[in-house]
């Protein structure tokens, strides 16, 4: 089975590219060819190291309690599910988050911002653009246009960076712990959202490790599909409990997979819980997706992000598959 990434697709210029796919995250066999990440351990399941902050910390809060102006679902300009760019690379936003100072994020991947050029970059090595690289998130991109800007945000989180600076050394977390994100100007929160498009929610954060045959429902909006919103929702089936992730991956198949680009969207269990963000595609046959657990990287950025109270926010929209 051929393995390769959903990195994200380029940014168009003025005329159609060629179409160049880059790495996501390196299968845990390659990482342990590296020799490990650095020094300080972690139990790669989200518990936190000596120096960690407490686990304990709420993971999750409903839009009614964040104290912040939320937009109307249906006309709303900043909600998951967003082209995201980061300087030449497109990915997808997956949910809101917001911390005890009011700011409001979105999420995407961490390896949107991956600077190298390595096929299986490891995330506690790999090079990637500095925190507070402006991210211009914008709707309609496609290979012929653009699309339009509906903001600029600046990246305030990366789990590689992040990894990094602690010196990680699980290649677990390495392998799979695939998350950053976007701050956005304090003036816009009035225009977010938090609800996943088409299917509502998230209503919680999932938290177990789902089962086989489970039905998982997620949003991506690839500059490759040209626009074409109704291939965006996404559907899949999670493939088998990934034993050897200790937990920070789900496999899933699907009879449309994402593509390149998709890097980041957000899936939510058939309970409509936050599960996980899109990381790498597999050439199996049917095609596997590999879906990083969202709570897993939550719980690390609460630790390591300088982020004080940060937190998931629940959709305004009730689920429905």
């Amino acid at each position: 089975m051929q393995r390769t990434e959903i990195r994200s697709s380029p940014r168009p210029p003025r005329r159609v590219p060629a179409v160049r796919a880059l790495t996501a995250v390196a299968a845990v066999a390659a990482l342990a060819a590296t020799g490990g990440c650095g020094t300080r351990p972690s139990n790669g399941d989200g518990a936190p190291s000596a120096a960690s902050s407490d686990t304990a910390a709420p993971q999750t809060v409903a839009a009614r309690d964040a104290g912040l102006p939320w937009a109307a679902a249906d006309r709303a300009q900043l909600h998951p599910g967003l082209q995201a760019y980061t300087g030449d690379g497109q990915c997808t936003t997956n949910f809101v988050f917001t911390d005890a100072r009011g700011e409001v994020y979105l999420g995407q991947a961490a390896h949107c911002g991956y600077v190298g050029t390595e096929k299986l970059p490891n995330g506690c090595t790999a090079r990637t653009v500095p925190l507070g690289t402006p991210v211009d998130l914008r709707t309609g991109g496609s290979l012929r246009t653009e699309g339009t800007t509906v903001a600029t945000g600046t990246l305030a989180y990366d789990s590689w960076a992040a990894m990094q600076a602690t010196g990680e050394n699980d290649p677990l977390a390495c392998a799979h712990n695939d998350f950053a994100l976007i701050r956005l100007p304090k003036n816009l929160a009035g225009s977010v959202n938090p609800s996943l498009p088409h299917w509502g929610g998230p209503v919680d954060l999932g938290v177990d490790q789902p089962n086989a045959g489970d039905r998982v429902y997620g949003f991506g909006d690839s500059s490759l599909r040209g626009g074409r919103n109704a291939l965006s929702p996404h559907t899949g089936t999670v493939h088998a409990a990934d034993t050897n992730s200790g937990g920070w991956a789900h496999t899933v198949t699907a009879a449309r997979p994402g593509v390149p680009g998709d890097s980041g969207a957000g899936y939510v269990d058939a309970q409509g819980r936050a599960l996980g963000t899109l990381s790498t595609l597999s050439l199996a046959v049917p095609p596997r997706n590999t879906l990083s657990d969202l709570s897993r990287e939550l719980r690390y950025a609460q630790r390591h992000s300088g982020i004080p109270g940060l937190r998931l926010v629940l959709g305004t929209e009730p689920f429905h598959a």
